[in-house]
């Protein structure tokens, strides 16, 4: 084989086995914090693939698919035990994850590793002895794998804590290498034999970011995305601070301390845009004159969304105002980044049409996490922009923006309540 073919053949492998962070990627969070109440969740799902995939979704990520003491997931134990999730069985997942799988989605699984629940208690009465859910001692633990300053559980012989404490179960020790290496084969497993395709990590603010850094590389997703999620800065009037820089550096700086592959929910970006839709649209405009969020300094590596099953949803920790929830997405479907559609408002607030004209446009005008933002416009009552010098579009309430919008090269694509899109003809 001449250099030339061995040359080309390199090059075809790249673009096979490198993620291609430069095509357009859009994100849909198939669930809620009410969806393992709703029973055979998966099933349910199952039904929406075609639908999905015609709305121009390529991931779905889905709930935490292990045993779990809560049932929404977020308290797991046997981690390979996938039958007894509220959302359905192991054989369920696995027909949901081939529906979507057909239909040209990828499935992301929901890894919650900083902290884990106990099967048994130990000589002292402390829960604090693990269970993997194999016939063998695969992710068998006990005390000595806890962090050694969660000592509400540990029996001191384990690392030191290397992120926030959780609080709510025992943090796991992610020094010790067989944490490490039976984590990783966890995670392997799900992708071979469930055939989950990436993961959205779990409270990564829980352990340094060199652990994520490490799972990605021993699992080799094709997606991968971190929840850091720190408060805003906030004035003295109790609304977000306009500059929002430290912010946005922390997020980048996890990143680029996980790696530089890895994505971030933008939560700078979420922040900013539900602070700017009520009647504060300058905000999105940095003193640079780029988007104030993530977006604006590392937009491959930002995951944009409106909310998810902790800001919104029946918790509503962080909610995005209802009654502009479409300029948001007007907004993260046109921008750079990789955007999110939230399950709640696709399907049960009546937005899927809305939101599916949206992705469109992202989609036939070739709208990527890297793409080009020139904004037009930043002031109280209107935002306007262009992307790629392909789109031009507007949220706020001032209606007339035609000085912005050249009226022989670009024609409405879609519009709404406060917001509008035009399309480049020529």
């Amino acid at each position: 084989m001449n250099s030339l073919k061995i040359s080309l053949l390199c090059f075809l492998l790249s673009i096979i086995f490198i993620p291609n962070f430069t095509a357009s990627q859009i994100l849909f969070q198939g669930f809620n914090w009410e969806s393992a109440k709703k029973g055979g969740w998966y099933n349910i799902l199952k039904q929406s693939a075609a639908e999905l995939a015609s709305s121009g979704i390529t991931h779905v990520w889905l709930p935490p698919p292990s045993h779990a003491i809560s049932d929404e997931g977020y308290m797991p134990g046997r981690l390979y035990d996938l039958n007894v999730s509220k959302y359905g069985s192991q054989d369920d997942l696995k027909a949901l994850i081939k529906a979507y799988h057909d239909n040209g989605i990828q499935s992301i699984a929901d890894i919650v590793i900083n902290h884990r629940c106990a099967e048994k208690q130990d000589e002292r009465g402390i829960w604090c002895i693990f269970e993997g859910g194999t016939p063998d001692d695969r992710l068998d633990w006990g005390p000595s794998l806890i962090c050694s300053d969660d000592t509400q559980y540990s029996d001191g012989k384990g690392n030191p804590d290397t992120g926030a404490d959780f609080g709510g179960a025992p943090d796991i020790d992610h020094k010790n290498t067989r944490v490490q290496n039976e984590l990783s084969d966890w995670m392997n497993w799900l992708k071979t034999e469930i055939g989950f395709s990436g993961w959205r990590f779990d409270f990564v603010r829980g352990y340094a970011p060199e652990f994520t850094k490490l799972y990605v590389a021993n699992t080799k997703p094709s997606f991968s995305v971190g929840e850091f999620w720190n408060s805003l800065a906030y004035g003295s009037d109790g609304k977000p601070e306009y500059n929002q820089d430290n912010h946005r550096k922390e997020l980048a700086g996890w990143i680029g301390n996980a790696g530089g592959e890895v994505t971030a929910f933008d939560f700078t970006t979420k922040g900013i845009l539900q602070a700017a839709v009520q009647g504060e649209l300058g905000r999105l405009k940095d003193s640079n004159g780029g988007p104030p969020g993530l977006i604006g300094i590392s937009p491959r590596n930002s995951v944009t969304f409106i909310d998810n099953h902790d800001t919104g949803s029946t918790q509503k920790l962080w909610p995005f105002p209802s009654d502009v929830v479409i300029q948001g997405y007007a907004y993260i479907l046109t921008h750079p980044g990789i955007p999110s559609i939230f399950y709640d408002h696709f399907f049960d607030w009546r937005l899927k049409e809305q939101i599916s004209n949206l992705t469109a446009i992202r989609s036939r005008n070739g709208i990527k996490p890297d793409s080009v933002v020139r904004i037009l416009a930043a002031d109280p009552d209107v935002y306007v922009a262009s992307i790629d010098d392909k789109i031009i579009m507007k949220i706020g309430m001032r209606f007339d923006v035609s000085e912005f919008v050249p009226p022989t090269t670009f024609k409405i694509a879609t519009f709404g309540m406060s917001y509008c899109v035009w399309e480049k003809t020529a």
